[in-house]
């Protein structure tokens, strides 16, 4: 493409090779100082919060009320330590590469390709499958009389895409409004059920005698706990994302740090309530399977009421909000790796907006097509968390790496806990990962598949064409250079 112009060779005179970067740069550069540590604490429980409304509770077929809650237990220690390591990773390297930017620094262009392709899996098949839990939302409720759900896809796309494409402030004042109506709704749900809240109903699972270590607990045995493991990370899935913002943020050492603590506390407090409300409301055999837990939970055998309307309602806002923002972790994880040479260059030009519009609209065209074509939206999901696992690991590792090869960088903020924080999330994350192929052996499959496909193309293509002057390459040219200069 004519407008896809890459830097000149090495080779070239200085001056005119600083001219061609500074070009290059200039066509794909982001609005910066759009996002303050409000609407990044925003995005981060965005990107989770459809979570609570749906799909956390097939963990309780896996593993009963006791493997759920164990599992959650661990998944959110995971989530907690990998996003005190972000927080500090983030400071050192506040670009859109995010998690990318990170393994780039510490484990090379490879490590740094494998981190982004795994993250670029995550948010590409999450959004596919969400806007196929809206189609069900929206069929459910009788809206639009539609009784096929692609028209509600290809709106979706093209409306939220739109809001994108207008602006990075605007898109984050939007899902900040969408994700404090979900969050309400949460709250009010839980004041309902707990009002008919029965500790006696939430080991009332039958047991499989058959399995080791079962109880009533512990109905599917042990094992039950660790199937359970990818159930668990729904309460927490895509908080890791908010660093995607960091080049369009204010004062990102200062704003990402607080809003990644924020925003987990905020999710850790809305997994427990909505956990224990749905499950005691009911009992946990009632909800295991439910499409949409918290009605089930509300409704009973009683049919619907004034406020299980209102929370089927807003479970809409919680995916729409979880869909909204996903989106914009997608195109700025692709953004990223385009920029940098990683994938094709054309992906990250921006409009006069400063918006990455193909990194918009291509990824966007892909989900559509995933959704009209096959409807699974739990296959997509599974897939989406296979590569958040191997994500995790090399983020956690990421820093375990730097904290050990560059101990004196500048880390205006600093991990609590060090390397032991980063390797608990470390060895969580790899379980997890584990853990995918007892949910769904297939899902984990396809996502080997597509991975093994983008390593190909790094492999015989890519890495022989990295843009230097990008930010997080050049990033890691200097630290490499330092530490010549330093064993010289």
């Amino acid at each position: 493409m004519a407008d896809d112009i890459a830097p000149v060779p090495v080779s070239a005179p200085p001056a005119a090779k600083a001219d061609a970067d500074a070009e290059y740069l200039e066509r794909r550069t982001l609005r910066r100082g759009s996002a303050g540590w409000l609407l990044l604490t925003g995005l981060g429980v965005a990107y989770v919060v459809s979570g609570d409304f749906s799909g956390w509770n097939v963990g309780l077929d896996k593993g009963g009320f006791g493997g759920l809650a164990i599992a959650t237990v661990l998944m959110g220690a995971m989530y907690a330590c990998l996003v005190f390591s972000l927080a500090e990773l983030s400071t050192i390297l506040p670009t859109a590469g995010g998690g990318y930017g990170f393994a780039r620094r510490a484990l090379g262009p490879w490590g740094g390709f494998l981190t982004g392709t795994a993250i670029l899996i995550e948010y590409v098949l999450a959004p596919a499958a969400i806007v196929i839990f809206i189609g069900d939302y929206v069929e459910s409720l009788g809206l639009f009389g539609l009784t096929s759900s692609w028209p509600v896809y290809l709106g979706c796309f093209v409306i939220f895409i739109g809001v994108h494409l207008w602006g990075v402030g605007e898109a984050l004042r939007f899902s900040l409004v969408v994700t404090a109506v979900a969050v309400a709704a949460l709250l009010i749900f839980a004041l309902g059920a707990l009002t008919e809240f029965d500790a006696g109903s939430l080991d009332n699972i039958p047991v499989d005698t058959t399995a080791f270590g079962s109880s009533s607990w512990l109905p599917f045995g042990v094992l039950g706990i660790w199937a359970a493991f990818p159930f668990g990370m729904w309460f927490f899935l895509g908080v890791e994302g908010v660093p995607l913002a960091a080049e369009e943020a204010k004062d990102p050492v200062r704003s990402m740090p607080k809003a990644l603590a924020i925003a987990m506390g905020v999710l850790a407090l809305l997994a427990l309530i909505t956990f224990f409300a749905a499950t005691g409301a009911q009992g946990a055999d009632a909800v295991r399977t439910a499409g949409n837990p918290l009605v089930v939970a509300l409704e009973g055998d009683g049919g619907p009421t004034a406020l299980s309307r209102f929370v089927n309602y807003a479970g809409l806002a919680g995916l729409v909000a979880s869909f909204f923002s996903l989106i914009y972790a997608g195109s700025r994880q692709l953004f990223a790796l385009s920029r940098a040479g990683y994938l094709p260059r054309f992906l990250s030009l921006t409009s006069k907006r400063k918006a990455p519009y193909l990194g918009l609209v291509i990824p966007g065209a892909i989900g559509f097509a995933l959704a009209a074509a096959t409807g699974d939206g739990a296959r997509m999901l599974n897939i989406a968390v296979f590569g958040a696992t191997i994500s995790y690991a090399l983020m956690a590792l990421s820093h375990i790496v730097l904290r050990r090869r560059e101990p004196g960088l500048d880390r205006p903020y600093r991990t609590p806990g060090g390397v032991l924080t980063s390797s608990v999330a470390f060895v969580l994350a790899l379980s997890a990962l584990v853990a995918t192929f007892l949910v769904d052996k297939d899902a984990a499959l396809i996502a080997l598949a597509v991975y093994a496909v983008a390593l190909a193309y790094f492999a015989f293509y890519s890495r022989h064409h990295l843009v230097a002057s990008a930010p997080e390459e050049e990033a890691a040219a200097l630290a490499e250079a330092e530490a010549e200069l330093t064993r010289g």
